[in-house]
């Protein structure tokens, strides 16, 4: 995928470290940090909003939350989310045939590896990553079923925070990068 604007000659000396600090974490040479330069005032807000997202921490799953990423990436078909989200996938866990299911290309049913509560983060993230959004009831209910109030709320919270929050930034990228690419 090609960009069809380029960075700015000169990127402010201010939003340099955060460029260095997104290679230095992810081991790629990031384009959207460098053409949000363009409007320094987003780059600052998307390298704190980046920053706040949920990371697996403490007591929430990395697992869980690497599925969300992967799944909103797909759901919203975002070819930079889908590479940055889905790179080392088996460090946490996850096999090339729960992958396939995240991609669409496989049956979750036939699959038997998720958990019920995978299954449901795996729900909620694409009613979270379509348009427009919706969330049946039943799956609310058994959302709160399955998942402590905080959970549910750091799923909103840690990007707008977890599981919608993931799904959230995912597409934020979604409208920002792939905006700019042919």
């Amino acid at each position: 995928m090609e960009a069809f604007i380029t960075p700015p000659p000169k990127i402010p000396f201010y939003l340099r470290p955060g460029i260095w600090l997104a290679r230095k974490i992810t081991g790629k040479d990031l384009l959207p940090p460098k053409l949000l330069a363009w409007y320094p005032k987003a780059a600052i807000g998307s390298g704190v909003l980046e920053s706040l997202v949920a990371n697996g921490k403490k007591d929430l799953d990395k697992r869980i939350l690497k599925i969300v990423r992967i799944q909103a990436s797909f759901a919203v078909s975002c070819p930079f989310c889908i590479d940055m989200n889905s790179h080392e996938y088996a460090d946490c866990g996850l096999s090339k045939a729960e992958l396939a299911v995240l991609q669409g290309r496989a049956d979750i049913d036939k699959v038997g590896t998720f958990s019920i509560r995978e299954k449901l983060a795996i729900e909620y993230a694409k009613c979270v990553s379509g348009t427009p959004l919706s969330f049946p009831r039943p799956l609310i209910d058994r959302l709160k079923e399955h998942f402590t109030e905080r959970w549910i709320s750091s799923f909103r919270s840690s990007k707008l925070l977890f599981l919608s929050g993931t799904s959230d930034n995912v597409r934020v990228f979604l409208r920002r990068f792939c905006s700019f690419t042919q």
